[in-house]
């Protein structure tokens, strides 16, 4: 479950550049609920999903997913439990690392590091399987630097590695990638 309970954010306050980019929103979504939020350009919804995500503290009110409250958490910690697809695809990824590293990476999502944290012989497999229902070819390029990949390559890349461990709130902004 998510809830926002009267959460505000303004820019630049008290400068002659100040923006009111959140004013008392409210929204509550149970699990399985999706969710789509509309707006013109500069309305606040990227804004909105960075203040889920913990990019920036919010100025007032309170986010809570599942029984836990947010609100003031680092964008680390609920990363553990929020998996992200940015509009821009070379977000989310580590372009100088190869596919395989990625998914490894993304398997690992809110354990502790270790010393070894590259993939596994038992995981190569499984994330040729995963990653071959993309359709995309990429199983058989599982050791191409991200970072050479195509805008659409990556951002299905990026939705793999997001839902590769079941996240308890997946946050898509303007996902769909479009040159």
């Amino acid at each position: 479950m998510l809830k926002i309970e009267n959460v505000s954010k303004t820019f630049f306050a008290g400068t002659v550049n100040e923006k009111q980019a959140l004013r008392n929103v409210n929204l509550t979504l149970n699990d399985g609920d999706f969710c789509t939020v509309i707006g013109s350009n500069g309305a606040g919804k990227s804004t909105l999903l960075n203040a889920v995500a913990g990019v920036f503290p919010v100025d007032t009110g309170r986010i809570t997913i599942g029984t836990k409250d947010v609100t003031r958490m680092p964008e680390h910690r609920r990363a553990t439990f929020i998996g992200r697809v940015f509009q821009d695809p070379m977000r989310g990824t580590a372009a100088g690392m190869m596919i395989e590293e990625n998914l490894a990476m993304a398997a690992r999502r809110g354990k502790m590091p270790g010393f070894l944290w590259s993939s596994k012989k038992n995981e190569t497999a499984r994330f040729r399987e995963l990653i071959a229902q993309l359709g995309l070819g990429l199983e058989d390029r599982m050791t191409a630097h991200v970072g050479l990949l195509s805008g659409g390559q990556r951002q299905a890349l990026t939705l793999l590695i997001a839902t590769l461990v079941r996240p308890e709130l997946l946050l898509l902004d303007e996902h769909t990638y479009r040159a």
